[in-house]
């Protein structure tokens, strides 16, 4: 797995004269390389960096996968058996091989575990750091790999937060 660098940034300024309740957003992609066809990459760092860097103390982080054969999910890092589980029951549940899109490109369990999965998953920032539990960590799941991976960080703000503090 390599993990790049921020490839782009954009920034919505706060209008001036906006009123309390007002949103400040962020947005930044990150490209993450996998090395298997089927594999959850931990990005919980690289998430975590973009947040602490981005400056907003309290607000919401979406982070999303703009592939139809890949994913976002939450789920504990700690034991790497949860990986290997998550995979397994996924390949019970979507075999390879028996689905009609199989005919065009043969990935067809790849779109539906991506599906079962879902493209997104938001957390909420307070303090600059986001607010996962003690055995959350965030997942990029590849179903198709390996590939170049895409992933857009969007972090909203209340900057009526930061001027109420």
């Amino acid at each position: 797995m390599i993990m790049k660098g921020i490839i782009d940034d954009l920034r919505i300024p706060k209008i001036p004269g906006s009123n309390p309740g007002s949103a400040f957003m962020m947005q930044k992609r990150i490209s993450i390389s996998t090395s298997a066809k089927y594999e959850l990459v931990d990005i919980t760092g690289k998430v975590k960096e973009v947040v602490a860097h981005s400056g907003i103390k309290r607000g919401i982080c979406s982070i999303y996968v703009p592939h139809a054969t890949a994913a976002i999910t939450i789920n504990e890092n700690a034991d790497p058996n949860v990986k290997k589980d998550i995979l397994n029951a996924l390949e019970k549940l979507v075999p390879e091989g028996r689905w009609l899109h199989d005919k065009v490109d043969n990935n067809a369990a790849a779109h539906i575990k991506a599906s079962i999965i879902g493209p997104s998953e938001s957390i909420p920032i307070e303090g600059s750091e986001l607010m996962l539990g003690t055995w959350q960590d965030i997942f990029l799941c590849d179903f198709d790999g390996p590939k170049n991976r895409n992933i857009i960080l969007t972090m909203l703000e209340d900057t009526g937060y930061r001027e109420r503090k």
